[in-house]
């Protein structure tokens, strides 16, 4: 495994804070999708609530508040809904 030199890339990364604050630069962005509601996310991979619940690492109650619009993910939650939705596979072979 290659070391990396920290402190090189951090002077690099002032570099293009500096040369983005002048105009010089464009930065690189990244629009992420919102996952479907959970229960799709669920139904499609065939899981209880109960277990879906325990992979996402929350309660089973709050799994049910966010299906049935009480509460809504946030945060991490919303990555891993992402996950299970784009990448269904890591939660397939979590079981």
């Amino acid at each position: 495994m290659k070391n990396r030199d920290l402190g090189k890339e951090i002077l690099g990364s002032l570099d293009e804070i500096k040369a983005f604050k002048k105009g010089k630069l464009e930065l690189r962005t990244t629009e992420l999708s919102e996952p479907s509601a959970p229960k799709i996310i669920r139904n499609r991979l065939n899981l209880s609530q109960c277990a879906f619940a325990g992979l996402l690492g929350v309660s089973t109650r709050t799994l049910q508040d966010w299906e049935q619009g009480r509460r809504s993910p946030q945060g991490p939650a919303i990555a891993l809904l992402r996950i299970a939705e784009q990448h269904p596979e890591i939660f397939t072979e979590l079981r």
